[in-house]
């Protein structure tokens, strides 16, 4: 019997100082499943960087080939339940140099959760920061929210709701497991690496409010430290100091009018970047802040759906830059067709930093799960 799915988006490509990393999936998860169930699924993907020579001449590339399995254990009448999600291949997008496997595969989410009450849960392992939304788009992605779009990290959160109200208070104690992982696998290499700073410690709170059945107001904040990661530590090299911060505050809309959705969101992100990673790098300022912004739209037609996500990005130093990503999807059945063009002008890099830059792509993405 064909399982429904729900869908859920990360990131794809985005300009990283003037470069393209190749770091986002779509994941369709199973829902309504048995109480203990092992799904899977495939994802490949052809892609064509109209701005590359390289890519003009060979008419592109057929990559990011993934087996993804998906393991749900939530027994009857109990108040626990598990689960998870692993990616192997190219198409897991985590990078083996950042990553706690070392190789081209991980968890992108190893959950447990615990419900206190028929609308309050716990939940604890590597799980989504409640933070914003994710976006709707497939392969493109959260393009210059940058790193906001989907965070998986390793740490706790309750999640409840009163009436129309529903909250979220949340600790991550790392971006990943180990002492040294940044990878979070859709972040798009956005905080950090091995080498230079990992995100820790960080609180979360987000809160909503259901305005009627169909449109939904929220915001949502963070606030943490930066871990250097360098190994040149100005009093001990083998002591990894936490001298950076971050924060972020974003305020966003969900609705739908019939067949249309429409998702907006604007945020502000600050970096203080840690002092030994700053002097290593020899770079100009610790300090980084940026405005962000987002406007979605999709609307559904029998098995399609047509969709345009763009986003827009500043800083003091950097005008306004812009990224827009149209899309198609059609449902086949045991799985998604998506046909997608990425074009912007700018791009975030790792250090919360604006910069300008051209980039143009095509993708055509076919995955199926089982």
């Amino acid at each position: 019997m064909k399982k429904e799915r729900t869908k859920q988006t990360f990131t794809r490509y985005s300009l990283i100082n003037g470069g393209v990393i190749a770091l986002g999936a779509t994941l369709i998860s199973p829902m309504a499943l048995a109480s203990n169930s092992i799904n899977g699924g495939i994802w490949f993907n052809y892609e064509n960087e109209i701005d590359s020579d390289t890519h003009d001449t060979t008419l592109g590339d057929v990559e990011s080939e993934t087996l993804i399995l998906y393991i749900d254990n939530a027994p009857d009448g109990k108040p626990y339940s598990l689960s998870a999600e692993i990616r192997f291949g190219t198409g897991a997008f985590t990078r083996p140099t950042t990553n706690s496997t070392g190789d081209n595969f991980g968890f992108h989410k190893l959950e447990i959760g615990y419900k206190l009450s028929d609308t309050t849960q716990l939940t604890f392992g590597k799980t989504a920061v409640p933070f914003g939304f994710k976006t709707s788009n497939f392969w493109p992605g959260d393009m210059l929210l940058a790193g906001y779009g989907d965070q998986m990290d390793v740490g706790a959160k309750l999640s409840s709701s009163a009436g129309a109200v529903s909250y979220n208070l949340g600790y991550f104690h790392a971006d990943d497991w180990g002492a040294t992982s940044t990878d979070t696998m859709d972040d798009n290499g956005h905080w950090g690496s091995s080498t230079t700073y990992r995100k820790v410690k960080t609180f979360v709170a987000d809160a909503s409010i259901a305005l009627s059945a169909n449109h939904k107001v929220g915001i949502s904040a963070q606030s943490g430290k930066l871990q250097d990661l360098t190994g040149t530590g100005s009093n001990d090299p083998d002591v990894q100091e936490i001298s950076g911060s971050h924060s972020a505050t974003a305020v966003y809309y969900q609705g739908s009018f019939d067949a249309l959705g429409v998702k907006a969101e604007f945020m502000k992100a600050s970096r203080t970047l840690p002092e030994d990673y700053v002097t290593s790098a020899a770079l100009a300022e610790d300090e980084f802040d940026s405005d962000r912004a987002f406007l979605g739209l999709s609307y559904g037609m029998d098995d399609f759906s047509f969709y345009l996500d763009a986003t827009m990005a500043k800083s003091d130093d950097t005008d306004t830059v812009k990224a827009f990503a149209p899309g198609v999807s059609y449902n086949y059945g045991p799985g998604w067709l998506y046909l997608e063009f990425l074009k912007q002008d700018g791009w975030v890099g790792a250090n919360n930093n604006v910069g300008e830059g051209h980039y143009k792509a095509a993708y055509f993405t076919v995955d199926y799960y089982f």
